[in-house]
């Protein structure tokens, strides 16, 4: 047992002398009732091994939708000094770049809701989902490589998506310092025919309807308004990047051996910044990031011909513009103020979100005054959210903030305690249309496995690191 320390209603801290391993505290960002939650699996634990690596600065820190992950907490976010600290892909994850969109409508919920099983079809047909779901568009070897390299503009350059998407996505859709050499046949392999692919698990598409504005300024300036329909898409670099995570997981375990590394967990691996196996893991990394950026590019491709299809619309003239695209697992090179200093740092984000606060120029100029746009979906069948960065987040948290609601069960418990009759009852209660490939999974992804989506952005609100703008709610979802 560690004692946690209460700073505040939505911050505690587990201060260094708990573990003299220790090289920076722990900040957890919860309420009461989540806190008690999170102490209940090795979220904890994973977090005070996370805080034993090299040059890490500052603290260790977990959002409100934390949970045990693969070595390094999911909700963990982690900066270490560029110039002295390391680089791990267990603080990155397998399902590189996983991450949000949400593209925009001038349709009404009255509109859709009529036609919402139609619709539904349509997204289901055309965007492929399930456990190893592939599409077959011709895209040859070299394409796959330009995506690694050019990201979401080599597939816009053939007409998968209108020229202006790239500003509202992060990085623009495209990171520097991708290399396919660095990335492995078999992760090539595996990736040939996932693009435009949503995958399994907890990934999704939803149609929304906007329930509740919360900050009238910022919603006119992300362009929302009540019982708009919005579409949201959650996915990641599927096989590719997990074959990448894969790769280099075995890769840097060698590594550890040759330098006589002793690590808290041995799946904690990592190797220092500058080295020739850090820089491989990047480049490599960062094609996994191209990919899923592009990935969901072409889904949305995808979407807005669904979407023409039933309303007899062009997409443009449906108003099917992206409010923003952002990642969730990724390690990214930024500059940060670290007591007073201005630093640059490897910051890890597993599970976690960029929000940045206004004025930083890495955020889309058409939000740069108000601040980064942060999209954090719920759990099937319950409320989404759009948040904005704050200020107060860049001194607290790296800006960065929650990614979604956070597990409450595992997998393998949910299925078994949680009838598929009861979700499905649950979601058509709701007025929800559902499209599943596979019924006996749908019982993973219930409402009952995940933490309260409110309370958890309540958390990052009280906390003052995102303010919440827009509450969503599902009317249509299709699920792998």
């Amino acid at each position: 047992m560690v004692e946690i320390k209460r700073i505040n209603d939505f911050l505690w801290e587990i201060e260094k002398k708990e573990n003299p391993e220790m090289r920076v505290p722990i900040h957890l960002y919860a309420n009461k009732i989540l806190r008690s939650i999170i102490d209940k699996d090795r979220t904890l634990k994973q977090a005070m091994n996370a805080a034993t690596l090299p040059s890490i600065v500052k603290q260790m820190l977990l959002m409100p939708d934390a949970h045990e992950g693969y070595s390094f907490p999911i909700g963990g976010v982690a900066g270490f000094d560029a110039n002295e600290g390391i680089v791990s892909p267990g603080a990155v994850g397998y399902d590189i770049n996983c991450g949000v969109r949400l593209v925009k409508t001038n349709l009404d919920v009255d509109e859709v809701r009529p036609k919402i099983n139609q619709l539904m079809d349509a997204l289901f047909k055309n965007v492929p989902s399930g456990v190893g779901s592939k599409i077959k568009l011709g895209f040859t070897q070299r394409d796959l490589d330009m995506v690694a390299t050019e990201g979401v503009n080599h597939m816009i350059s053939k007409g998968y998506g209108f020229h202006d998407d790239t500003e509202r996505i992060e990085e623009n859709g495209r990171i520097c310092g991708a290399d396919p050499s660095k990335v492995s046949d078999v992760a090539k392999k595996r990736g040939e025919h996932q693009l435009g692919t949503l995958g399994a698990g907890n990934h999704f598409l939803e149609v929304q309807r906007v329930d509740r504005i919360l900050n009238d300024r910022t919603a006119k300036l992300f362009g929302l308004h009540e019982d708009q329909v919005v579409i949201m898409l959650h996915s990641g670099s599927r096989g590719y990047g997990h074959q990448i995570c894969s790769d280099y997981l075995e890769k840097l375990s060698e590594y550890e051996k040759r330098n006589h590394i002793t690590l808290p967990d041995p799946e904690l691996v990592y190797a220092f910044a500058g080295s020739k196996e850090a820089d491989a893991y990047l480049a490599a990394m960062h094609c996994a990031v191209n990919f899923a950026f592009t990935n969901r590019q072409i889904m949305t491709h995808f979407i807005r011909r669904s979407f023409e299809e039933i309303f007899h619309r062009s997409a443009d003239a449906l108003g099917m513009e992206l409010l923003y695209d952002l990642s969730h697992n990724i390690v990214k090179l930024e500059e940060h103020n670290v007591d007073g200093k201005r630093m640059k740092l490897y910051v890890h984000r597993k599970g976690a979100t960029r929000a940045f606060g206004p004025g930083r120029e890495e955020i889309p100029k058409v939000y740069r005054q108000g601040g980064q746009p942060v999209i954090i979906p719920g759990s099937m069948g319950t409320a989404s959210y759009v948040l904005v960065g704050r200020k107060e987040a860049m001194a607290e948290t790296f800006g960065s903030s929650c990614h979604g609601s956070g597990r409450l069960m595992s997998r393998h418990q949910a299925a078994r305690e949680i009838p598929q009759s009861k979700t499905f009852g649950e979601l058509e209660n709701r007025g929800i249309a559902v499209r599943v490939r596979s019924r006996k999974l749908i019982s993973e992804e219930a409402m009952e496995a995940y933490k309260d989506v409110d309370e958890v952005v309540a958390s990052i609100e009280g906390a003052g690191i995102s303010t919440i703008v827009a509450r969503m709610v599902p009317i249509g979802v299709a699920k792998g």
